[in-house]
Order: C-alpha cells, then sequence, then structure tokens
C-alpha cells in the first residue's frame, strides 16, 4: 500500500462497492482516479453512474454502450462451443469480465494511467478473472484490489464508511442493498443473503428477466432462428445485429419462463457457492445451436467438439480467456463452425426450449439413408462385417477370460 500510485482507472458500476472503493482509492493512495463504466446491457441507466462520478468530482469519466462488442465478440465465439460449466452455468458474469478488463487497460493506457482497479471480492471469481486479463494485456500494471486491502469487512461496514463519508448510496429497508447480482445482455445473477443456505429457494419475486412456469402463456411460442457460419443472424427472417437478437431471444424466452438455473458451483478460488440466474436468450440460443449442429457437423468433428467443451468452459470460467490455450481451442471451434448455417424452429413453452424443426442447405442428414422403408441405397448385409470387427477384441477378450 506504500507503493506510489499517479492514476487508476476504477471498473466504476456507481453503486455501494465501487462508489466506496472511489473514495478510498483518494483517501489511501492520493491518486487520481479515472472511471469506467460499461454498458453491457445490465438495463441500467448508467447516466447515473456518470452523475455519481461527476458529483464525486472525477475529472475523467468514460461511459461506453460495448453491447454489440460485447455479444458479437464474446458472447457468440463462446456459444459456438455450447460452453456451460459443470454442466449447468452459462458463463453469463465469466464471459463479460475479459472485455471489461480489455477496456480498463487500454482506457489506461489512454490516459497515462499506471494502475487499475476492481470492486471484486477476495473470496471471489472475478478477482481472478480480472487480473488474469490485466495482466496477459500488459503484464507490468499495477493492479489494486481493494478488497484484499481494507478493513471494511462486510457490506453493513460498507454502508457505514459511505454514510461517514457522505457517499450518496441505494439501500434497501435493513440498511443494506438487496441480493448481490450481476447483469449484462447474457444473464442476470442473484447471490447472497438468504440465496447462501442452499436449502431454501428463491423469493419468486427475485426474477426480473422471467416469469413463473405456472405464470407462463398456456400455448407455445414458435421461434424460427438462422445461423450462418455458426452465428445466429436472423429471427423469424429478420436480420438483427447481435445485440438486438439476444435481446429478442430474451424476450421470447423470459416470457416463456425459459432460463432459470439454481446452481451450486465450484468456485475456482476452491469454495462452492451457491448462485440463481436468469439466462433466457443464451438457453433458447444454445438449444438452437445443438439443433443446427446435429444437421450439419460430422459425428468425429461434433463429438470432438463435445470433448473440448469442458475445458474450454473451465478456462473462461477461471479467467483465461486471453490465454493461448483458450484461443487454441478457439481456432478449432470456429474451424468447424464453416458449414453450420441453416435455420433451426424452436418451441418454447412454459420453462422449455425444444427443437422441432430443422433445415440447411449443409445437411448432412440424407433421408434415402435414414428410412426405415424400402431404400436402395444401403445394402443392410454390410452390417454384418461391420459388427463382426468390432466384435472382434470383445470375443478374443471372452476367450482368454474363460
Amino acid at each position: 500500500m506504500n507503493e506510489k500510485i499517479g492514476k487508476v482507472v476504477l471498473a466504476y458500476s456507481g453503486g455501494l462497492d465501487t462508489s466506496v472503493i472511489l473514495h478510498w482509492l483518494r483517501d489511501t493512495y492520493a491518486c487520481e482516479v479515472v472511471t469506467f463504466t460499461a454498458d453491457l446491457g445490465q438495463g441500467e441507466e448508467l447516466g447515473l453512474a456518470r452523475k455519481k462520478a461527476e458529483d464525486m468530482g472525477v475529472k475523467e469519466i468514460f461511459v461506453e454502450d460495448l453491447r454489440e462488442t460485447f455479444v458479437a465478440d464474446y458472447v457468440f465465439p463462446m456459444f459456438r462451443a455450447n460452453a456451460l460449466y459443470e454442466g449447468t452455468y452459462m458463463l453469463g458474469t465469466a464471459i463479460a469480465r475479459p472485455l471489461i478488463a480489455k477496456r480498463q487497460i487500454e482506457i489506461a493506457e489512454a490516459t497515462g494511467a499506471d494502475a487499475v482497479s476492481h470492486g471484486a471480492t477476495g473470496k471471489g471469481n472475478d478477482q481472478v478473472r480480472f487480473e488474469l486479463g490485466y495482466y496477459a494485456l500488459n503484464p507490468d500494471i499495477k493492479v489494486i484490489a481493494p478488497w484484499r486491502e481494507w478493513d471494511l469487512t462486510s457490506r453493513s461496514t460498507l454502508v457505514q464508511y459511505a454514510k461517514s463519508h457522505q457517499i450518496p448510496i441505494d439501500t434497501d429497508k435493513g440498511g443494506e442493498p438487496p441480493y448481490s447480482t450481476d447483469a449484462n445482455l447474457l444473464h442476470i445473477s442473484y447471490e447472497g443473503k438468504a440465496l447462501e443456505d442452499p436449502w431454501v429457494e428463491p423469493d419468486e419475486e427475485i426474477y426480473t428477466r422471467s416469469v413463473a412456469p405456472e405464470a407462463a402463456p398456456d400455448r407455445p411460442t414458435y421461434v424460427e432462428i438462422m445461423f450462418e457460419n455458426g452465428d445466429p443472424v436472423a429471427i423469424d427472417g429478420a436480420a438483427l445485429t447481435p445485440a438486438a437478437l439476444l435481446t429478442r431471444l430474451n424476450e421470447l424466452g423470459g416470457a416463456n419462463a425459459i432460463g432459470r438455473a439454481d446452481i451450486v458451483e465450484n468456485r475456482f478460488v476452491g469454495m462452492k457457492s451457491r448462485g440463481v440466474y436468469e439466462t433466457p436468450g443464451g438457453t433458447v440460443l444454445l438449444a438452437a445451436r445443438r439443433g443446427i449442429e446435429s444437421l450439419t457437423l460430422d459425428r468425429g468433428a461434433a463429438h470432438l467438439k463435445d470433448e473440448l467443451m469442458p475445458r474450454y468452459a473451465e478456462l473462461i470460467y477461471n479467467g483465461f480467456w486471453f490465454s493461448p490455450e483458450r484461443e487454441m481451442i478457439q481456432a478449432a471451434i470456429d474451424e468447424s463452425q464453416k458449414d453450420v448455417s441453416g435455420t433451426v424452429r424452436v418451441k418454447l413453452f412454459k420453462g422449455s426450449a425444444s427443437v422441432v424443426g430443422r433445415k440447411s442447405p449443409n445437411s448432412l442428414y440424407d433421408q434415402d439413408l435414414a428410412t426405415f422403408e424400402h431404400d436402395t441405397v444401403y445394402d443392410q448385409r454390410d452390417a454384418e462385417g461391420f459388427i463382426r470387427l468390432n466384435a472382434l477384441r470383445l470375443r478374443l477378450l471372452k476367450k482368454r477370460r474363460g
């Protein structure tokens, strides 16, 4: 903490944590603070963050709309892998961190800052994700992680600090912020308070992006998603930008109770954590992508992708977006997507997203081969030799064992 810092770029939301951090950085390091607020589709009025920064005397304020970049360059590449962490988590928080880290480093270079700072706690994954990103992009950058330095050890002490220093904050009736949340165009997460007990069902009131299955329409909604080279490009025949397309899928999925997940996950730092997530558009998109790949991917390529996926998902979860191994896997995944084009029809109904139709100009599906009716292109007698060759090692093993 004795190291001299002239200027620091802070990932700033305008909430309790980062508002306290802004003041604490100045007080502790006697440095100038540059704030960076990214619009990743979290649905908040980011003008408020700018105003709070202005009210606190910040001279250099960056508020940027990065929604299209976020979806096109981070979400879509991740979805080409059909990535799920531990089979359930769609990585909504994890995939946003490398973009924020990248822009912080770029802003630090542009403003002459010698340090960056974030509001992630010392118990969570985000500190790792941010800082691995920082160091991958600027090996010499100085990183300030207040939660690992200060003596403000709880939300209540943050509130007390804010009040004692006249820092304006939003609190609930109990004097503390509500559920800890992280939101962007892909998802919203809820953690903390009552949710820390994995036996307790979350209150329906916490959900903001989806209706309950009981309240969803009694008739299904059908949606057609068009893909080109692995990425979605249109919904029901209407071409959309990446961010607009994901927004539309969020609307359709949320209205049909799709995308809720209640998870106990293994954090990179070693502990288990309970989180509740809403990822309506992503859930629909994942089902649709699986549908189009079932037509267009060769069996070997499809199976290899599924083998690579858990490793790829773990890399993103743990913060290694800028690592050479993630880029290597990404290159293999992107190569597999060159013929993944076509249209998928998905049925949305009371929490489920089911593929009910798929077509592609690059389809490997041959109805003449697949039919159970009479055909002239497949000699069923060929299967006998195929089976006997595959059974050979099993027969030899049985004979040896007796």
